[in-house]
């Protein structure tokens, strides 16, 4: 439900209605910084603020003949004013009011996503702390590796997925930025000190320069944010579904009661959810990607990024809320089979045991090379022929010249690979 409702409320932001309505709100507040200057009395100011009004409906029938969105923005709001119409949009430019509004989007957006972000983090932390000493397997390349806990590699996760919201906001407060600068951004018709004023009432900052838009370097920068989300809750939801494999289940996306997975194969629960969290991460990534190639404009200004900013903006960060939110649920309801997780450590006898075994047998006065050639052997067979790794030692005569069967038996101590998990909490949770 919570993440509907966010869904819902940053979907608003980026509806037609809402696009003008931060328009006007831009338009006003220049109204008002040429009332605190003096060049308008503030009584006009707000009787301009009382009256300004628009519909989505009107706007559009004017569009149909002016063939200008912000033009059919204007002459509608006058057409509320009536008079006090020739005090609006004094010395400005369209873009002034495009690219602020839009930033004053990105902002209300943002503070969604930050939540978002919050939320999974919270969830991720709890589960780590649940999970502080699960024991599982590690692996690389896929393939099993040392000895972990469930809780370390949650731990990871904690860690990425805090960066990337480090980064995010550092984009979102490097994209707080407003303009109000006129044609080419040389503050022809209008004072430096109104575009001041003006950001200042809209909690933005003014650019350092203009040139008619703001700069898409920022534009693109807060994409590539929005994309390294995505892109680690892809790499999270990957993850969740390896470990979901019928061979491997130590991880299960909550399956809900009635819940079907095939519509052939009863016996069916699949990581619908993570495949579908893999998917729009490729969407948001592609996004950002358009956003990078509307840097290049040519000379002051062109047009050529509006249209693709009209869609990848909303299109991202909607996605982004939603998958954070679903990323989310699938972590509060994720199913952690801990007997399963055991079980794989101790495959084959428990040969991920092996450099223990090796660093063992060279401080006993082996060369590393020849203990390499004894565990490996014993490895090897254990694992070609579903045998079992500890017990092949127990009867190796060569292992028997160094090692005792105690001694064996200690190496195969699974707490030993978690002596400094503590070490590793302190750093990302305590």
């Amino acid at each position: 439900m919570i993440g509907r409702y966010s869904r819902e409320e940053i979907s608003k932001i980026w509806d037609i209605n809402t696009k003008f309505d931060y328009y006007l709100q831009v338009e006003l507040a220049v109204c008002d910084a040429y009332a605190e200057l003096g060049t308008i009395s503030k009584e006009i100011s707000s009787e301009i603020r009382q009256k300004a009004k628009f519909t989505v409906e009107r706007i559009d029938e004017i569009e149909r003949e002016v063939r200008h969105d912000v033009i059919a923005f204007l002459t509608c709001v006058n057409e509320s004013l009536g008079d006090l119409g020739r005090y609006v949009h004094v010395g400005l430019t369209s873009s002034d009011v495009i690219d602020t509004a839009f930033a004053l989007q990105i902002q209300d957006s943002g503070k969604i996503i930050k939540k978002d972000l919050d939320d999974v983090i919270k969830t991720l932390k709890n589960l780590a702390n649940k999970h502080r000493n699960t024991i599982c397997i590690g692996r690389s390349h896929g393939i099993h590796a040392e000895v972990m806990t469930f809780g370390v590699k949650l731990c990871s996760w904690i860690d990425i997925l805090e960066r990337q919201r480090d980064n995010f906001l550092h984009a979102l407060e490097q994209i707080r930025v407003g303009q109000i600068s006129g044609p080419v951004g040389t503050y022809s018709n209008i004072s430096t000190d109104v575009e001041e004023i003006t950001c200042k009432h809209l909690n933005l900052k003014p650019a350092r320069i203009s040139t008619q838009v703001i700069a898409r370097d920022y534009h693109a920068y807060f994409m590539q944010s929005l994309a390294l989300i995505a892109s680690v809750i892809e790499q999270f939801a990957i993850e969740i579904r390896h470990l979901q494999r019928t061979e491997v289940l130590e991880l299960e996306e909550g399956f809900g009661k009635g819940q079907k997975g095939s519509s052939a194969m009863p016996h069916k629960k699949n990581p619908v959810l993570s495949e579908n969290l893999c998917g729009l991460a490729r969407v948001v990534r592609a996004n950002s990607i358009a956003a990078m190639e509307n840097i290049p404009l040519w000379h002051e200004r062109d047009i050529s990024h509006s249209s693709a900013e009209r869609i990848i903006f909303p299109d991202s960060l909607i996605l982004v809320d939603f998958m954070l939110s679903r990323f989310n649920s699938v972590m509060e309801n994720i199913v952690v089979h801990e007997k399963n997780m055991l079980k794989n450590t101790d495959k084959f006898g428990g040969i991920v045991f092996s450099q223990k075994v090796l660093l063992t047998l060279v401080s006993k006065g082996l060369t590393r090379e020849d203990a390499y050639i004894i565990v490996q052997r014993n490895a090897l067979d254990a694992f070609q022929n579903d045998g079992d790794f500890k017990a092949n030692l127990l009867k190796d005569s060569d292992v028997a010249k160094y090692l005792s069967d105690d001694e064996i038996e200690q190496i195969f101590d699974k707490n030993s690979f978690l002596q400094n998990i503590d070490k590793i909490y302190n750093r990302i949770l305590d």
